[in-house]
């Protein structure tokens, strides 16, 4: 590999180093993206992005929980989207990952229209 760089009194291992720990903070924003569902950052201050950063984080451990407590076949992603769609249904966790209870917002209401307001 050819790494370029201004800074000449750092060694070719340094350089080298310097681009491997810069790739795995681009590693770490991709996995926040894909996971985390963080687009943008609402606040430009550091503490706001790590509020922001840390709740996102609790958020995921908190589903990765939920799926292994309940030894969910679904991914975490697919866990995660019923729990934000449910999130003011009373349904209990267990029958709202049951299969043949949770269907999707056609097949409840019996139209081609999501029914919102499942009570």
């Amino acid at each position: 590999f050819t790494f370029l760089t201004n800074v000449m009194d750092l060694s070719p291992l340094q350089v080298a180093e310097l681009y491997k720990n810069r790739w795995q903070v681009e590693l770490f924003f991709k996995w926040l993206k894909q996971h985390l569902k963080i687009k943008k950052f609402w606040g430009d201050t550091e503490n706001a992005v790590r509020i922001q950063v840390y709740s996102a984080i609790i958020a995921y451990c908190l589903v990765a929980i939920v799926q292994n407590d309940l030894k969910l076949s679904r991914s975490t992603y697919e866990v995660l989207q019923i729990l934000s769609i449910s999130l003011t249904d009373k349904t209990p966790l267990l029958d709202l990952f049951n299969k043949t209870n949770f269907k999707n917002d056609k097949e409840r209401s019996g139209s081609s229209e999501p029914n919102l307001f499942n009570f």
